[in-house]
């Protein structure tokens, strides 16, 4: 059974953990040491850099995904950081350039915590390496999270240092360091100006984030701080956060220039006119199956497109390969910007046949039953599809 996500909202927001109990030192060769027992469950894609997924079944059991069930992305090792001296500037457009500690950023500005799903734009991307090989983490269903966040609001931030009415956009820089061939160079990001300002006095359209669940960052999730993006690819929630940079333009960082855009060709011309991802689509996934007096009950999320006020409207499961459709039965816990669990039981009289899952969100937005296949394998979201018999056992 699920938590109770008001309880764990008002742990993040009442029980903040002072910042004395995360003052401490992250090498970065832990990146190559052993893995951490609490994350041992994870399913390693890579270990250097760490990246990792949970188990499926693990994944639905809690609408607030724990800590140690939370997929990690990293393009690099793990800087090092020590807490006490870490710092973080906001530059460029603004009138007053600005330099905070960690201390000094809770201690200057209003505390706030948003409930939110971080889903990696690679999700499911093995299933377009079943079509065609390609670079990249073989994710499946699990790089994705709900978690409750807290830290302060960039928009509070933003406003301290005075923006200037020019700027457009906001770029991020993270501590880490990523190799690619020759390369060295940060991991970044930036977001549309006028994501900052989609909020309201529950949801901030950009948080910068020093607790996860009430608990400082862990190293993997970017201790000691983070941008949290509701709505937006995880890849835009840029972990270490070193540095701010209002401007007029988006990043020319490697992961919003070259990276992090839907290309079929790859030629130069198309990574330079294709725009970055930012939102992610509708999607969803069957995460665990109980097969019982000839019933199959299935289980599973479905993520609604990142844009402000969507929902899940429905849930729709196949146990006949798309044939027919039954309506799932939708969980109770749901929130903006957050995963819907759903379940439904089903009767399938063919082993060989595949059970597929499909949802449509609030916006008229429905998984198609098949997606292009992309350069780098993004954003796939057609229907689920689950060979019957695996669910049979």
């Amino acid at each position: 059974m699920s938590r109770s996500v008001s309880a764990l909202a008002g742990t993040a927001a009442a029980s903040f953990l002072p910042w004395s109990v995360a003052s401490r030192t992250v090498a970065a060769a832990w990146d190559e040491a052993p893995v951490d027992p609490a994350k041992a469950d994870l399913i390693y894609r890579t270990r250097a850099p760490r990246n990792g997924e949970p188990r499926l079944k693990e994944l639905v059991k809690d609408w607030i995904t724990p800590t140690p069930q939370f997929y990690i992305r990293s393009h690099g090792a793990n800087p090092t950081v020590v807490a006490d001296q870490f710092k973080v500037s906001i530059a460029g457009m603004v009138d007053k350039p600005m330099t905070f500690s960690i201390p000094e950023l809770l201690e200057r500005f209003p505390k706030s915590s948003v409930t939110c799903t971080v889903s990696c734009a690679g999700i499911r991307r093995y299933e377009f390496i079943k079509i065609k090989q390609m670079k990249g983490v073989p994710w499946q269903e699990g790089p994705i999270g709900n978690a409750v966040w807290s830290g302060v609001r960039l928009s509070d931030v933003l406003t301290a240092a005075g923006v200037s009415s020019d700027a457009k956009h906001v770029w991020f820089e993270g501590a880490d360091t990523v190799v690619d061939g020759n390369a060295a160079f940060p991991f970044g990001g930036s977001v549309p100006m006028s994501k900052t300002r989609e909020e309201d006095e529950k949801l901030p359209g950009v948080l910068l984030a020093t607790h996860m669940n009430g608990q400082p960052l862990l190293a993997d999730h970017g201790f000691p701080l983070r941008t949290i993006v509701p709505g937006y690819i995880g890849a835009r929630s840029v972990k270490w956060l070193q540095k701010i940079v209002v401007s007029d333009k988006p990043s020319p960082n490697h992961f919003i220039a070259d990276v992090y855009k839907m290309v079929y060709s790859g030629t130069p011309v198309e990574i330079d006119e294709t725009a970055p991802i930012y939102r992610y689509p509708v999607n969803a996934a069957l995460c665990s199956a109980d097969n019982k007096d000839g019933k199959v009950t299935v289980k599973g999320y479905a993520l609604p497109t990142g844009q402000k006020g969507c929902s899940i409207s429905k849930v729709e499961v196949s146990p006949d390969g798309g044939k027919s459709w039954v309506n799932a039965a939708m969980g109770e816990q749901t929130g903006e910007f957050c995963w819907q669990f759903w379940s439904a039981t089903l009767t399938i009289m063919n082993p060989e046949t595949e059970v597929c899952v499909r949802a449509t969100d609030s916006l008229g937005n429905t998984m198609p039953e098949s997606g292009p296949w992309n350069l780098k394998g993004y954003l796939y979201n057609a229907w689920h599809r689950v060979p019957a018999k695996q669910l049979l056992n």
